[in-house]
């Protein structure tokens, strides 16, 4: 299978979580590669003109990993125009991540899955698992334990 882990990640803290899963889908004989997704300029509270500098395309992947870090208690902008303009996820397996900042059942990973979520399957895909990063605590813990999920998830 040709996995495709496309992120978005201001601070890094996205892209090390795409880096385990990575390695973890790796160990178990799939192809996976990381793409970014890059802004002209700098990513801004509020901003609505996003010009990208690079769209990953989705149609090379049999399976797709979408990463995203929460902004302002949501989805950040950059991952949601990204998969707004997406045309068609044409029925593949698709898994989705955030990472936030802030601890606590109401602070945006939730909102932001649900987002994902609802334009992935408006897209075709089917969303197969997700998972939420709290950037504090045992976060080594929960990063092992999401890979885990999604590698087995998207085995099936």
């Amino acid at each position: 299978m040709k996995i495709g882990i496309i992120i978005y990640s201001q601070t890094g803290n996205t892209s090390a979580v795409a880096e385990k899963i990575k390695i973890r889908l790796i160990e178990r004989g799939h192809a996976a590669e990381i793409e970014r997704i890059e802004i002209e300029g700098e990513m801004k509270q509020g901003m609505e003109d996003i010009v990208f500098k690079s769209v990953p395309e989705t149609d090379k992947y049999d399976i797709i990993v979408f990463g995203s870090p929460v902004q302002s208690f949501s989805l950040n902008p950059v991952m949601k125009n990204y998969l707004d303009q997406l045309h068609s996820l044409g029925g593949k397996k698709i898994a989705c991540f955030v990472t936030k900042g802030l601890p606590g059942r109401f602070t945006g990973g939730n909102q932001a899955i649900r987002t994902m979520l609802a334009v992935c399957e408006e897209k075709g895909g089917t969303v197969e698992e997700t998972g939420v990063v709290v950037w504090s605590g045992s976060r080594e813990k929960t990063i092992n334990d999401i890979a885990e999920k999604i590698c087995k998830s998207l085995q099936q």
